[in-house]
């Protein structure tokens, strides 16, 4: 590879674009059925053509992407049972590694995720959905990172990946009803006094209730 198709930091082009393009997706940025264009990716990122392609058909196989057979690239619009499918897989992999980050859930990390959630507050304040969901996910991968199951949560943001452009669709109708969900509260309660149950109760409830709402 040359070394113009390289960063200084030594990141491929197609690594840089994937990265990125794989950020804004997990992040809300694009809402469901965005359409986008290997060309348009391409001038975007000031590459060429072959980065740009090998990135869509990387985020496409992860769920991310839909690549129809004419090479129309979109953002997944998810129906109500593919909704209610991964809201169930989210339901029991995530209390699974809260439960397995209790035992280290030390009173620094708790502290940690407190502030991380006041930034989940002041997104909700600004109206600021990709803020809102970039920090929801940060409260998230923080606590799971102690359950040391790279496995699992590996699995886990790929859920959260294909589901990145439905939680805009989630935010925008919490926003337009005035409601709020989340639970993060119970779950910090839990991790300070040791709660199992409650902590595996109040993780199932934050990340499966907004979604079953829209699968309704």
């Amino acid at each position: 590879m040359s070394a113009a198709s390289r960063n200084s930091d030594g990141t491929s082009a197609h690594e840089r674009v994937y990265r990125s393009l794989r950020q804004r997706i997990m992040h809300g940025e694009l809402p469901p059925g965005h359409a986008l264009t290997i060309r348009g990716i391409a001038a975007e990122f000031g590459v060429s053509m072959t980065p740009a392609r090998e990135s869509v058909r990387r985020l496409a196989a992860e769920g991310a992407l839909t690549l129809s057979a004419s090479g129309r690239v979109t953002t997944p619009a998810l129906g109500r049972e593919r909704i209610e499918e991964l809201a169930s897989i989210r339901a029991l992999l995530e209390p699974e590694l809260a439960i397995r980050a209790l035992p280290r859930a030390y009173p620094a990390l708790i502290e940690r995720l407190r502030a991380i959630n006041n930034q989940v507050d002041l997104s909700v304040v600004q109206k600021d959905a990709s803020g809102y969901i970039r920090a929801n996910l940060d409260f998230h991968r923080t606590l799971y990172l102690r359950a040391q199951a790279p496995a699992m949560l590996a699995m886990v943001e790929t859920l959260w990946l294909q589901l990145g452009p439905t939680m805009r669709q989630l935010y925008a109708s919490m926003q337009s009803s005035g409601g709020r969900l989340g639970h993060h509260r119970a779950i910090l309660a839990a991790l300070a006094c040791g709660d199992e149950a409650v902590l595996q109760e109040a993780v199932q409830s934050d990340v499966t209730q907004g979604l079953r709402m829209l699968a309704a």
